[in-house]
């Protein structure tokens, strides 16, 4: 029998409060018609304000999303309402039914899809021409990387001395011809530096290291020939370079039972970014997916925090494979259990190892078995703490009230992003067991 996400589940899937909102209005049987489950999928038609009712499909096994409604959010509130009214919600006013032909033709257009996907990427109409834009492209990024070397090198020289008052223009100026060069991971970079040298506080030395990290990607990038294989690949992903999802998931790929430990977004004028952490239960692999929306618009892919999925994951070469892509599921996602983590100490310790493979890593995912949060003192503020006080991290960023209420003194699991300034905590699990997105 097909088992059914609980209430905060759905929730999880929300792109923002209002949709959360709107979706708890919409999960009524009255607003309701046409509704059935078959094939991991649910469906339904919900009365809008025009005439034809908005035709709503979710298939439980990605998930993914169809409706017919205007809504740029993934999901609609319109999805999380048919999603509520389905899961454990008392009544099940969503039963087994025949799917009607939208619905058979959105999951048959999904699965095909799929096969496309996992068959490989279509070879170039002219291999002769490929290779050159390639040889074309990589000329470019080493004329951009030797000129940020020069940059680098007068910066330096100069001293790091006022690069505080000089604003953002300078900074700004360099990732441009990064950008020109097709470099788009070393102007990001480029622009962190500028964010760094406008933030006061000791602004000099957080500069120095982020500028030595820098030319460190450089040297590499202009001596990749003479570096190990993962190495060399972890340094062409960092200055921009990409691989195609299709050709990932044509190669070794790792099934498993995944976990969704976390789900965050992060916003700018340009873009929403919405990173998934999954973890494999029988690989006790960590995995990254990354998916993008436009401003203003949610990222389609979306997985409730605590759901398990029984898929496949593709990870993009590097020496310390996190990045991830996701491929096909097998049969529809089920409630997960309780990671299994470790104390304070050995993550610190996975931390380091990992630096050292890669020392551009901004965080390193840890799950975190019996930690307490306490208090911050006048000379500090709240730390993560294994129970028995041998061990303890800073908690960057606000004040854990949500994670202290939580754990209310009492130790829980912990789901995190581990990196130079302390631990992010991301998702909780309590006494009860149930994941708690933070």
């Amino acid at each position: 029998m097909e088992e059914r996400w609980s209430t905060d589940q759905v929730l999880a899937l929300a792109p923002d409060v209002a949709s959360r909102k709107a979706g708890a209005r919409l999960a009524l049987p009255a607003s309701w018609s046409g509704t059935g489950t078959a094939r991991a999928a649910v469906w339904g038609l919900c009365a809008g304000s025009g005439s034809k009712p908005y035709q709503t499909v979710v298939d439980t096994k990605g998930p993914g999303y169809q409706c017919s409604c205007p809504s740029r959010k993934f999901p609609c509130k319109h999805a999380l309402g048919l999603l509520l009214l389905w899961s454990e919600a008392p009544g099940g006013a969503v039963g087994p039914a025949e799917a009607p032909d939208w619905v058979t033709e959105w999951l048959d257009s999904r699965q095909e899809r799929t096969r496309a996907a996992a068959a490989g990427p279509a070879k170039p109409a002219d291999p002769e021409a490929a290779r050159l834009r390639a040889e074309r492209r990589g000329r470019r990024v080493t004329a951009g990387v030797t000129e940020l070397e020069r940059r680098l090198t007068d910066l330096l020289r100069g001293g790091l001395a006022g690069a505080d008052r000089e604003g953002y223009q300078k900074w700004d100026e360099i990732a441009a011809r990064m950008v020109d060069a097709q470099a788009p991971g070393l102007a990001t970079r480029v622009r962190e530096l500028g964010a760094v040298a406008a933030g006061g506080g000791d602004w000099p030395s957080r500069l120095l290291e982020e500028s030595s990290l820098l030319h460190l990607l450089t040297r590499g990038y202009l001596a990749e020939q003479r570096l190990p294989g993962p190495l060399a690949a972890t340094v062409r992903s960092r200055v921009g370079f990409t691989t195609d999802a299709a050709e990932l998931l044509a190669g070794p790929t790792v099934r498993d039972r995944w976990l969704v430990l976390s789900q965050l977004d992060t916003s700018d004028d340009r873009l929403t970014t919405r990173r998934i952490w999954l973890h494999g239960a029988r690989s006790g692999r960590v995995a990254m997916l990354l998916a993008f929306g436009a401003a203003g618009r949610a990222p389609e892919l979306t997985l409730p925090v605590g759901l398990s999925l029984d898929a496949e994951v593709a990870f993009y070469p590097s020496a310390r494979p996190l990045r991830a892509v996701l491929g096909e599921s097998h049969g529809p996602a089920a409630p997960g259990a309780v990671p299994a983590g470790v104390p304070v100490g050995p993550a610190l310790a996975a931390y380091g190892a990992a630096l050292a493979d890669d020392p551009w890593l901004d965080a390193w995912p840890v799950v975190l078995s019996g930690v307490v949060p306490i208090p911050g003192t006048d000379s500090g503020g709240w730390q993560l703490a294994d129970a028995d006080g041998q061990d303890a991290l800073p908690i960057a960023g606000r004040g854990p009230w949500r994670l202290a209420a939580v754990s209310g003194g009492h130790p829980v699991t912990l789901f995190a992003e581990l990196g130079h300034t302390g631990v992010r905590p991301l998702t909780a699990w309590g006494p009860d067991a149930t994941p708690v997105p933070l």
